[in-house]
């Protein structure tokens, strides 16, 4: 019988799973994942911890036959095929500058040796590169992306296949690493977690996504942003169950945000490390002594604003933040502290589960004013002013600062207002300066 190799990546499942569809019409499967000491020397432990879980609940689904092998995926992907006489190789095509490049050297290889290679779905809705204006160039804001984007659409979700699994132990296998130390508790990392979520959500959060998305003090998102990450769902199955209510409209595009910063890292690759408006490559940043002084304290949650401390904290802990919080530490360490955004985004990646370059790199950038923002010079966030209306009664803050349990309301988000009895640190700089000082800036900035 004719046998494929279904190369895993970000697409840990067997439901919709549109190359495992591919290979497996072509006969056995040989299932594979290759761990590429790229990535594991570039993740922090949240995320290769439960990445391994994945990995165990996905060979778990296969019976066991999943091949696992370490080292450079353009070597290991050939030699697994011709180990195990496979004709074609199936897998998801990837956007990222590092993948793309990656997987044109893996097609090289297999071309090589007479091995068809059949890249075969992605990890999004609509495939990076396919939204564009009406002269072929790419946008630049979400907006009009998004419109778009929906015009194309996407197709139904694909079916579980039925697959003749034909890997290990025929085929040498490595066993999945142990997890590396990590304090953060992480949720369950499983295709069936992963639905189990969806379906929670689903029920008691969707159908108030609109009014409650914002609030970090209630359970009002998804949450489903690390089994997106590693494929365990895909956005096509979420989408399909989607209505044209509000709160199901603003989920949507939610999920459409994803593929856009997806969509602005393919055409613009530089921006993973670099500022997407090169105009903003002139203004003045702190990275002085004092600066990385600073930045310890933000990384430390020890910056005297609740919200933001709170916000860290729970990084720390749980490998994961709620997405209001992301934009507000952000603000205030782009525009408060005066940092540089790659400061804050390398944190991220290093704590985050859900960590995915394109999301983390552009959501930094529109905080920052430097990436896809149509209009970001105005935009700073008042930590304090930000704790009261998204976290009203100070729950939020309440249960990451333990400190801060038995202020009232009126002050838990500005608990030097307490005066002596204030139970919290004092804030490490004054909002209302550094507000003005980041306006004089932008300001120097547009006048040069």
């Amino acid at each position: 019988m004719p046998k494929s190799v279904m190369w895993f990546r970000r697409d840990l499942r067997l439901a919709d799973n549109e190359a495992l569809c591919a290979a497996s019409a072509l006969g056995e499967v040989v299932p594979l994942f290759v761990l590429d000491p790229k990535f594991l020397a570039t993740s922090g432990a949240p995320r290769l911890a439960f990445l391994f879980r994945s990995l165990r609940s996905l060979n778990e689904q296969l019976g066991g036959s999943l091949v696992v092998r370490t080292g450079n995926p353009v070597d290991v992907v050939a030699q697994v095929a011709r180990e195990s006489g496979a004709q074609s190789v199936a897998f998801a095509k990837d956007f990222a500058p590092y993948g793309m490049h990656r997987d044109a050297l893996v097609v090289s290889a297999l071309t090589e040796l007479g091995i068809a290679a059949k890249q075969v779905g992605s990890a999004y809705a609509v495939e990076p590169g396919s939204v564009r204006k009406a002269d072929g160039t790419p946008y630049a804001v979400f907006t009009p992306f998004s419109k778009i984007w929906m015009q194309i659409g996407w197709p139904a979700p694909f079916a579980t296949p039925r697959v003749s699994w034909s890997g290990a132990p025929a085929i040498a296998t490595e066993p999945i690493p142990s997890d590396p130390p990590c304090a953060a508790q992480l949720p369950e990392a499983s295709e069936e977690a992963a639905w189990n979520t969806w379906e929670e959500f689903r029920a008691t959060g969707l159908d108030t996504y609109n009014d409650n998305r914002n609030n970090p003090d209630i359970a009002g998102t998804s949450t489903l942003s690390p089994y997106l990450r590693f494929g365990l769902i895909h956005p096509r199955s979420l989408l399909a169950e989607l209505n044209e209510t509000k709160a199901h409209a603003v989920y949507r595009s939610e999920l459409g945000w994803r593929e856009f910063y997806a969509d602005v890292l393919f055409h613009q690759p530089r921006t993973m490390r670099e500022n997407l408006q090169r105009k903003m490559d002139a203004i003045k940043l702190d990275t002085d002594q004092r600066a990385h002084d600073r930045f310890a304290l933000w990384c430390a949650g020890q910056t005297g604003y609740p919200i933001v401390d709170a916000g860290m904290k729970q990084l720390v802990a749980t490998g994961w933040m709620h997405n209001r919080v992301r934009m507000i530490v952000a603000s205030f360490l782009v525009k408060d502290l005066h940092l540089p955004w790659q400061w804050g985004a390398k944190f991220f990646m290093q704590h985050l589960v859900d960590g995915d370059i394109a999301s983390n790199q552009h959501g930094w950038q529109w905080t920052a004013g430097t990436g896809t923002d149509a209009s970001p010079y105005f935009r700073i966030f008042n930590p304090i002013s930000q704790g009261i209306k998204f976290d009203p009664q100070g729950n939020y803050v309440r249960h990451w600062i333990p400190e801060l349990r038995d202020l009232p309301n009126d002050e838990v988000h500005e608990p030097w207002t307490a005066g002596l009895l204030n139970p919290y640190l004092e804030p490490i700089v004054d909002h209302a300066v550094e507000r003005t000082e980041s306006l004089l800036r932008y300001k120097q900035l547009s006048v040069s």
